[in-house]
């Protein structure tokens, strides 16, 4: 056999609506054949009574922006950052990962604001030196009432990775901010920023709103929709911030921070995302409604690890323990279902003819641990 054509046996496979106790054949980059109890081909890899998962499928991750920004102020080389961050999202499972770069920071501080085109041509370069363990594809997060977020986003916009475009509006005020001071916590925290700044930059943001937010999204949503490139809005509050993603096209909300909005969304039509770290922590950093709730509402559709990629898989689980999800329901929500919304339809499932994107996974205590990982048939993990 190949480095890419492999056989698993005595395996609990989670497929897409039961578990299977028996083997799975990859070849060639792709699922080749998936059937019960055992079996003799020379060199098959005993899983000892491990799950087996489609690999994950990450929407919306900042990882590579805290890789890239440790520490305030501080700015890592891209491309040591863009490795720790490809090893780091493959060994929590992840084989497919949207990379969420901001675009534009009303502020004019950190990672948001600068020229992330190096990104673009590392990426292609650790590809075709095939280095890279994840498929990395391009989730543009665009600010919208930043001035320079048109400007920024130049350098994606006929990209081959670019995937997924999201309309973000941070305001303190509004949103995920809607309490004034979880916000004033997160800027002073996070940011550094003094109350009196912060004080400020409230003052005056209503003018920023005015002048930038709603020519941006009018600009971004058009451009979604005439190259056909998936359109999410972010952090919808309101049952009118959802009719206006509706309106725009949007197929995805992100992260809705509350219940109602989720309701009207998943109504929609649209695919719903939640944080995993949400669900793993028992609730919203930033006091908005609890993933689980959503879970347990039916109004769930995905996940993402958003700040912590171990978060994934992890939800997984807590979905079965807190919300009374089978394995295979919780695993669609961390693979298949973010692959569709996305656009990728040959992953997320074991499934013969699809990619051979797989997870072994053992629980410990009451906690998944990922023991190998193979992308396309390739163990990267």
């Amino acid at each position: 056999m190949s480095h890419t054509d492999q056989v698993f046996r005595n395996a609990r496979l989670v497929l897409g609506k039961d578990v299977l106790r028996g083997h799975l054949r990859m070849k060639n980059g792709v699922i080749d054949d998936i059937a019960s109890g055992d079996t003799t081909v020379a060199g098959a890899i005993d899983c000892d009574g491990d799950w087996l998962l489609p690999g994950l499928v990450e929407v919306h991750t900042d990882n590579l922006e805290r890789h890239v920004t440790p520490r305030p102020k501080v700015n890592f080389p891209m491309q040591g950052a863009l490795q720790a961050h490809d090893a780091e999202i493959a060994a929590a499972g992840i084989t497919t990962v949207l990379d969420a770069i901001g675009v534009g920071d009303p502020y004019g501080e950190g990672f948001r604001s600068r020229d992330q085109s190096l990104l673009l041509s590392l990426l292609d370069e650790l590809d075709a030196a095939g280095v890279l363990r994840a498929d990395h594809h391009i989730h543009v997060r665009c600010e919208l009432p930043a001035p320079n977020a048109r400007e920024l986003f130049e350098p994606f916009a006929h990209h081959r990775r670019l995937r997924l475009i999201s309309l973000m509006d941070h305001t303190p005020g509004q949103r995920q901010w809607s309490d004034i001071q979880h916000a004033r916590v997160y800027y002073t925290g996070k940011k550094g920023w003094s109350d009196a700044k912060f004080d400020e930059e409230v003052r005056i943001a209503p003018e920023r709103q005015a002048l930038y937010a709603e020519p941006n999204r009018a600009w971004f949503a058009d451009f979604a929709r005439t190259h056909n490139v998936a359109l999410a809005t972010h952090d919808d509050t309101t049952l009118a911030h959802v009719d206006e993603a509706v309106a725009l096209g949007a197929g995805m909300s992100e992260f809705p921070t509350t219940l109602a909005a989720a309701r009207r969304a998943k109504d929609a039509g649209l695919c719903t995302v939640a944080g995993a770290p949400n669900v793993v922590r028992g609730g919203s950093h930033s006091g908005n409604v609890s993933a689980i709730e959503l879970a347990r509402e039916g109004v769930l559709d995905a996940l993402s690890s958003d700040y912590v990629p171990s978060s994934l898989l992890q939800a997984a689980w807590r979905l079965q323990a807190d919300a009374g999800f089978s394995l295979p329901e919780a695993v669609a929500v961390v693979s298949r279902r973010p692959a569709l919304a996305s656009g990728l339809n040959d992953r997320g499932e074991l499934a013969v003819g699809l990619r051979a994107d797989v997870l072994r996974v053992r629980q410990v205590g009451t906690l998944p641990v990922v023991r190998e990982v193979y992308a396309r048939g390739r163990r990267v993990a």
